[in-house]
């Protein structure tokens, strides 16, 4: 194996709870720690191996915790701009560029002034140009129609959003729910 190859981000790892929901993903080095510390039972394993002095381990890709961790954010996905770019799928909402984390910016679909909220229903990923269009205006007065109504992300699909489906490893698939609702 290639040195490069070790520090690809496609042999990272898939994370699920005990009852085998995703929680995260982490680099193959934490994988490792993690099996070698028995908190996880490995399910999957990418093809590539990692020598020790004396082993030769393949690089975990998919694992369950043995133990159930009650998930953060239990009562909702927290409200933040990471997250409405993910639920958004870094896609301006007005235009349909995809965009990279530092293009995009956030827009209140009522704005601020008119007493528009800052929450998930009323806040959408836009690309700069079309934020500034809009400006002060609902979409409707700006003639700027939005691609779907903005609503509150469930807690599991965001973990599928953080992965492109194109290249997400096949040994994650059947443990990911790539649902294109969100």
């Amino acid at each position: 194996m290639q040195a490069t190859e070790l520090f690809s981000t496609s042999l990272r790892a898939l994370v699920l709870n005990a009852s085998y929901e995703p929680l995260r993903i982490i680099s193959w080095q934490k994988a490792l720690i993690m099996w070698f510390q028995d908190k996880v039972d490995v399910l999957e394993y990418h093809k590539t191996h990692v020598r020790s002095a004396s082993n030769t381990f393949s690089l975990p890709s998919v694992l369950r915790l043995k133990i159930y961790i009650r998930p953060k954010h239990t009562d909702g996905v927290r409200f933040c701009r990471e997250n409405v770019y993910i639920r958004d799928l870094h896609t301006c909402q007005y235009c349909a560029k995809k965009l990279p984390f530092k293009e995009l910016t956030i827009d209140h679909v009522i704005p601020a002034s008119h007493g528009g909220p800052k929450t998930w229903t009323n806040v959408v990923a836009a690309c700069r140009s079309c934020n500034q269009r809009k400006a002060n205006r609902t979409p409707e007065k700006a003639k700027m129609p939005l691609l779907k109504p903005p609503r509150e992300p469930q807690w599991l699909p965001v973990i599928e959003h953080e992965v492109d489906r194109d290249k997400a490893p096949l040994s994650w698939k059947d443990y990911l729910r790539f649902d294109k609702a969100n």
